[in-house]
């Protein structure tokens, strides 16, 4: 129980300097995004005023019929879709994206790209690759197996296993 306190403490660190440094640097209202194992949240919030302007989650009566599940990719697309529409109809074009400690991986990921593709401006996505390109990569990684190549004087010397010291002599 200690160690998730202690992950669950971590978390909450990065999403206060995260929040923070968004609210600090940005005119833009804050894209905040909030994760559980069921259900992803996102909305929209006014710092100046304090106001929430725009919120949707994968418990709304509107995404409710269309998701089976609220913990996956496919939901988080379906709220990126929902709150940029909303956003639009709202008269917010521009965002600033507040991952609020998560790791921009994953539903996050899937959510702002979402958004993105919808007509919200969050800025330049991370890496966006084709289709081709990325089943090229996944080829290219089968091929190798996956497995890191080492150099035969590295493994030599036993840097290949991990050994960066010296042997130890036994008495």
């Amino acid at each position: 129980m200690k160690k998730f306190k202690l992950i669950n403490l971590r978390r909450e660190r990065r999403a206060f300097r995260v929040s923070n440094a968004v609210k600090r640097y940005s005119t833009r209202p804050r894209l905040c995004v909030f994760r559980s194992n069921k259900h992803i949240y996102a909305q929209i919030i006014d710092d100046n005023a304090g106001k929430t302007m725009v919120s949707v989650g994968t418990n709304d009566k509107d995404l409710r019929g269309e998701i089976s599940f609220g913990g996956n990719c496919e939901a988080a697309r379906k709220v990126g879709e929902a709150i940029a529409k909303k956003a639009l109809e709202a008269g917010i074009k521009q965002v600033a994206f507040d991952r609020h400690g998560y790791l921009y991986h994953g539903r996050i990921q899937v959510l702002a790209d979402a958004a993105r593709n919808a007509g919200l401006d969050i800025g330049a996505a991370s890496d966006n690759y084709t289709e081709e390109e990325l089943a090229a990569r996944a080829a290219k990684k089968a091929k190798s197996g996956g497995k890191k190549k080492v150099d035969k004087n590295e493994q030599k010397a036993g840097k290949a296993s991990g050994q960066n010291r010296a042997p130890v002599k036994k008495k």
